[in-house]
């Protein structure tokens, strides 16, 4: 074939299927120099159709039409995906205030939010609800679950209903916490968890409802629960109050059968009754048992292990524990300690007397630090305050910036009441000056504390400081009670400053705060002595009649000789 005829052969070819010049000028060649080279060409090109799928794969046909929803299919609570945006915002604020211990601040901002755009997660009204049941503020805590998925219709989890049983429990209402299970069973989209056996376990244990706890293990296996270790633990707890360790003997071989791994605090539970038995043998044969295993446990269940051992002057054994868990505290591959084992260890040592020696088992650490909180840091904080060691404590202060930690109102509160102990009243004043002021870790403070400040001034004859103080409260948006007023005026009247207690009374009783009649009794006798109960009498509305002249004069040397 001619040169010519092959070159108008691909022309016509050309002509009847034009090729597109955009798709073209985008595409490469498939001429490759090796195999190598067009193997890897071809896994780019499924690598980029991963990334990047064709539009028409994206593409829904609106015609199509879309799948009935089922008006019978139960709710499902929010998933952690829901808790970004404004929603996270108004969750972390909340949190915020929970830190702070302004609770009812908190549940108001949660509730608020329910009427407004951003509706609050499941994640924050439980967080709130938490809060309550951990302050002990029971009826709060079940309020704002009837307020939260009951009457502002939002959909509950299981930690949820969990809080609302454990919180009927705690109140000894253990059978509202049945029927809260109940419903879980018939309407919710999710089923109990291991929590929910353990809180239910537990409250029919404390109501001398062993039998029914029995029968809810064997109902939470049957359902193809696992074993829980810690709901067969309450149950041995219990059968070993009554006196029955056989059974719970019986409980823990049935355990072992059904779990190679449990949880440590069960042989923790033994050892305390052999102890109490007399028998250390078989309390320490019991623990020794339980570390052949060689589980990882969690330091949860090894402070339950070291208190045991602590508290049966088992003093060697729980020293090694406290090593290992030091040694086995890797983060974020394990985390071996937590803040509560220092505390433990803390208070072991202040219970034998060595307060400096406490103050090195604070600081020591082992392959990596354990993060401290506030709440460790308030605990040996306090107890050096209260034995005297002013200094070594405001020490342990300085370094909390720089452990990124956070001094709250009871870290200032035991520095104040230790500095006032020592006599220190100007270092005092500095450190309330600089809580409220909002300087180097501000806390929240309310009205309680400012009154704990004015009578501490006022027992150790500064009353000019606590007015001071008094004089900043509205500055700082707080106002004064009736208990401010009666502490402040108290304090003026002892001092003789008449003049100002009564002025600081008029100001009382014009903010409706209302004065108990102890109260009334020490400022009349006090105005009477100096012969001016006429003008209290008045601003307190008595009868001037009760204290005519003669009777007064009579009242005052009255209250002289006496």
């Amino acid at each position: 074939m001619s040169l010519f005829r092959l070159l108008s052969r691909s022309l016509r070819c050309s002509s009847s299927n034009p090729v597109n010049p955009l798709i073209y000028s985008s595409s490469r060649s498939f001429a490759f120099s090796s195999a190598e080279e067009a193997a890897a060409e071809r896994r780019r090109r499924k690598r980029r159709l991963r990334i990047e799928p064709p539009l028409h794969a994206l593409r829904r046909d609106p015609a199509a039409p879309r799948p009935p929803r089922d008006p019978n299919a139960p709710r499902l609570p929010d998933s952690t995906s829901a808790l970004v945006g404004p929603r996270l915002n108004l969750h972390n604020r909340v949190q915020s205030l929970i830190r702070s211990g302004d609770l009812d601040s908190a549940s108001a901002t949660a509730r608020h939010a329910v009427f407004s755009s951003t509706r609050p997660t499941v994640f924050t009204c439980n967080a709130i609800s938490a809060a309550m049941l951990r302050a002990r503020r029971l009826e709060d805590a079940i309020n704002l679950h009837t307020f939260f998925f009951v009457q502002s219709n939002l959909v509950p989890n299981v930690v949820s209903y969990n809080i609302l049983i454990n919180t009927f429990c705690d109140s000894g209402n253990v059978d509202e916490a049945l029927k809260v299970y109940q419903h879980i069973l018939a309407s919710a989209p999710f089923s109990p968890s291991a929590v929910t056996y353990r809180h239910l376990t537990k409250g029919l244990v404390d109501s001398n409802r062993i039998g029914e706890a029995m029968d809810l293990l064997r109902e939470m296996l049957n359902r193809g629960h696992g074993a829980d270790s810690l709901v067969y633990n309450t149950l041995m707890a219990g059968f070993i109050d009554l006196g029955n360790m056989d059974k719970a003997l019986e409980l823990f071989d049935e355990l072992r059968e059904r779990c190679k791994v449990y949880d440590g605090v069960v042989h923790a539970t033994f050892m305390e009754a052999y102890f109490k038995q007399g028998k250390d043998k078989e309390a320490m044969d019991s623990y020794q048992s339980l570390l052949d295993l060689k589980f990882k446990m969690s330091p949860v269940t090894c402070n339950v292990l070291l208190e045991v051992l602590l508290k049966h002057e088992k003093i060697k054994e729980a020293e090694k524990m406290f090593e290992h868990m030091l040694d086995s505290h890797t983060p974020p591959n394990f985390t071996g300690i937590n803040t509560d084992t220092y505390n433990i260890m803390v208070n072991e040592c202040f219970k034998k007397g060595r307060f400096l020696e406490s103050i090195e088992v604070f600081h020591r650490t082992g392959v990596k630090p354990c993060m401290m909180d506030v709440g460790c840091y308030n605990n040996i904080i306090g107890k050096l305050c209260e034995n005297g060691l002013v200094a070594e404590a405001e020490k342990l202060f300085d370094e909390m910036p720089g452990k990124s930690v956070i001094p709250n109102a009871a870290t200032y509160g035991f520095l104040i009441d230790g500095c006032f102990e020592g006599g220190r009243i100007e270092d005092a004043l500095n450190y309330f000056e600089k809580m409220v002021s909002g300087g180097d870790g501000a806390s929240k403070v309310d009205v309680s504390f400012y009154n704990k400040m004015f009578e501490r001034l006022v027992k150790v004859g500064s009353v000019s400081s606590a007015m001071e103080i008094f004089g900043k409260m509205a500055e700082r948006g707080l106002k004064p009670n009736s208990i401010s007023y009666e502490l402040l005026i108290d304090g003026l009247c002892k001092e003789g400053d008449l003049d100002r207690a009564r002025h600081l009374l008029e100001d009382m009783l014009k903010s409706g705060a209302a004065a108990s009649s102890e109260f009334r009794e020490k400022v009349l006798d006090a105005f009477a002595q100096a012969g001016r109960v006429e003008e209290v009498e008045r601003l307190l509305g008595e009868k001037t009649s009760s204290f005519a002249p003669q009777a007064q004069q009579e009242y005052v040397e009255h209250l002289q000789n006496a």
